[in-house]
């Protein structure tokens, strides 16, 4: 059976992680590195023995022909890197989310296709060990008809946090509900409706917000209704995701009673959430086969990477697919274009620019200023702008 060749291309966090699960797989074997600052680049090389370290990426493409290249690198990055990676004809691992706007989005498909590459999006949660448990949960009737999900993110800025932990939320959604056919969202900055003057440039290069709180609501295919919360908190938030069915409810969590995360089961539709676990049911995690919890792969990223291998062994797409990962940041970019406008959007939305800069143009606007990318510093400067001092 072929062993698919890899290269990473960003050594920092994700990459670590991505690299990690590639290289813990029996299948896939990573043949290069590459990143442009030393320290990162020989960190990670010397703990995986990867001896091709690069900081010119043509030169690693040429030299290694990967089958698979990993872009574990800032949104903002994805589509110039992608398009010059397609151009070798490899297959890519992107970073969530897949680009800043739909216009980055549809070209990198496009290239895709026209080179016969695969992309897959990293929303390693979508095929994660609790997923797969809540999902299994619901294919077999557990809790009867889904009728709803609602989810809420992390303490973020809003339209940081839909950008950020929002994207692997709606893909999560996706995949029980099936495509989103409409949104409707409103949002707020400093307490009153956002206005023009309120998007600003996202922290970490996630391309351009609007909104310290949102609220969005989803309409899929099926009949399924969602709601999803992007609201800003001063201390932590553990991200929820609910659904709800006719016979009961299976909520997925990060913290789930003092464990890192998890899924519970209810076996009613109809019962408030408290600390008596009686009525709740642990789930238990599905857990990849061939998985060695001793590895220093996280157990979601191995299962992305095994979906990948049997994706390309099988000749279909990665259940973390460009195209599902394009139809996210069309519902993202719809919630901002919803939040401006003050409307519903039906999706696919004609108009393929990003709203929120559409929408200053037409008020006499040029795009946002620049602002500091790290999200303290970001925090710091909203927080100025906003009048709120340091």
């Amino acid at each position: 059976m072929k062993t698919y060749r890899v290269a990473i291309l960003g050594c920092r966090g994700r990459g670590t992680s991505a690299a990690r699960a590639y290289h813990a797989h029996p299948r896939t074997e990573i043949v290069a590195l590459c990143d442009l600052v030393p320290e990162l680049l020989n960190a990670l090389g010397d703990e995986l023995g990867v001896a091709a370290r690069y900081d010119d990426l043509d030169a690693m493409m040429r030299e290694h022909e990967p089958d698979i290249v990993a872009i574990p690198t800032g949104t903002e990055f994805h589509h110039p890197l992608a398009m010059r990676i397609l151009q070798y004809g490899a297959h890519i691992d992107i970073e969530k989310p897949l680009c800043v706007d739909c216009a980055e989005a549809d070209e990198v498909l496009a290239k895709a296709r026209e080179k016969n590459a695969q992309i897959a999006v990293h929303h390693q949660g979508r095929v994660g060990v609790w997923m797969k448990a809540v999902a299994k949960a619901i294919d077999e009737g557990r809790i009867g008809e889904l009728r709803h999900i609602h989810g809420h993110g992390k303490m973020y800025y809003g339209g940081y946090n839909l950008m950020n932990i929002g994207t692997h939320m709606i893909n999560n959604m996706l995949k029980v509900a099936g495509k989103c056919r409409a949104v409707s969202a409103t949002a707020t900055t400093d307490g009153h409706p956002i206005t023009p003057q309120d998007v600003v440039p996202s922290p970490q290069g996630m391309g351009t917000i609007v909104g310290e709180h949102i609220t969005a609501t989803l309409d899929f295919a099926d009949g399924v209704s969602a709601t999803l919360l992007q609201h800003h908190f001063p201390t932590g938030v553990n991200p929820v995701i609910e659904f709800c069915g006719t016979e009961g409810r299976v909520v997925l969590s990060q913290l789930v009673w003092k464990q890192a995360c998890g899924a519970l089961l209810l076996p009613q539709p109809h019962y408030a959430l408290n600390n008596d676990r009686e009525p709740y049911e642990p789930l238990e995690p599905e857990f990849c086969e061939g998985y060695d919890p001793e590895s220093s792969a996280h157990p979601d990223d191995y299962a992305y990477v095994d979906e990948y291998v049997a994706a390309l062994d099988e000749g279909r797409e990665h259940e973390c697919s460009g195209t599902v990962g394009h139809h996210v940041v069309e519902i993202m970019m719809g919630i901002f274009e919803s939040a401006a406008y003050g409307r519903r959007v039906s999706l696919p939305q004609a108009d393929r620019s990003h709203p929120l800069l559409r929408w200053r143009k037409e008020h006499g606007l040029p795009p946002p200023e620049p602002m500091p990318r790290s999200l303290a510093e970001w925090n710091v400067a909203e927080a100025a702008r906003l009048g709120r001092g340091a």
